[in-house]
């Protein structure tokens, strides 16, 4: 498996290796000696599946209790993924990583706990599946907005994205909670 560096030293952009043919094509898309062997060695407890319309804009979501890593890939379309630091006592509290992901390429982005995570599409639909390494909360969950100003997050956009009213709600950097 290759690794990819991204704008945050800790969110990592994983590219398999595939084996096609005219049949089609195999990739492993999990294998814990491999994961650790890039010292990835969460247990991952939970898994995810979601499909969204062209234009959906999806976070940023974080948990503040039981806060989940995840390991996300696309398996049909094209997403614009985005992950936010909100660790206060790391080096890189408030940086920003974005990259594409799609089921084309097969890559997948390894998001540690204490990160804020969301992702827009770009393809008519995308299929986008979470492996998380802690349960899902809602007591918890809480967004950070999309848009804030402080995050100058270059959204490819193609007119107004399309929110839930979570998303909607979402709070700027300065007013959320995050981790110490």
């Amino acid at each position: 498996m290759q690794v990819i560096a991204t704008q945050h030293p800790e969110v990592l952009l994983l590219r398999p290796k595939v084996f096609g043919d005219a049949r089609g094509f195999f990739f492993e898309s999990y294998n814990r000696k491999a994961f650790a062997g890039i010292g990835i060695t969460a247990e991952f407890v939970q898994d995810n599946h979601s499909r969204s319309a062209k234009g959906v804009l999806r976070g940023l979501h974080y948990q503040i209790s039981q806060p989940q890593g995840k390991l996300v890939r696309v398996v049909a379309g094209e997403v614009f993924d985005v992950a936010v630091d909100l660790r206060r006592s790391s080096p890189h509290f408030g940086q920003v990583a974005s990259f594409r992901l799609s089921a084309e390429s097969h890559d997948m982005a390894w998001i540690p706990p204490g990160f804020a995570h969301g992702f827009q599409v770009l393809s008519d639909q995308a299929e986008f599946l979470y492996k998380a390494t802690d349960y899902y909360a809602p007591e918890f969950e809480r967004c950070l907005r999309w848009n804030d100003p402080a995050l100058a997050i270059a959204w490819p956009l193609d007119g107004a994205p399309r929110l839930s009213a979570k998303d909607q709600a979402g709070l700027p950097l300065a007013e959320c909670e995050v981790f110490a």
